[in-house]
């Protein structure tokens, strides 16, 4: 299995008002994108190509979006791994554009 490009733990995704979950992870391998749940359910996941990741227009530095084939995620990276923290979150979406840049 080929090393991921980017993966967090401890994320915590939702969907509009309703959390997914609170603990999952994000890993983007082999030019997809995976959302999972603590337990390594899949959330969803999707082709690079397929995939928005952006800022949510109000909210703190630890929080992105992912648009996954028109279904929209609030990510929350401040969870409690090595890739936690405010960073953790403009490093997703740098990895998302440029494994999306890398594919097409």
């Amino acid at each position: 299995m080929a090393e991921p490009e980017f993966t967090a733990t401890g994320v915590r995704i939702g969907r509009r008002l309703r959390s997914l979950t609170r603990a999952g992870q994000i890993r983007i391998t082999g030019g997809r994108l995976e959302l999972l749940t603590s337990y390594g359910s899949e959330i969803d996941s999707a082709p690079l190509d397929e995939v928005r990741a952006g800022k949510p227009w109000f909210g703190s530095d630890d929080r992105a979006t992912a648009e996954v084939d028109g279904r929209r995620y609030l990510l929350r990276l401040g969870g409690q791994s090595a890739d936690a923290g405010p960073p953790a979150a403009r490093r997703f979406i740098e990895a998302v554009r440029s494994a999306a840049a890398r594919t097409t």
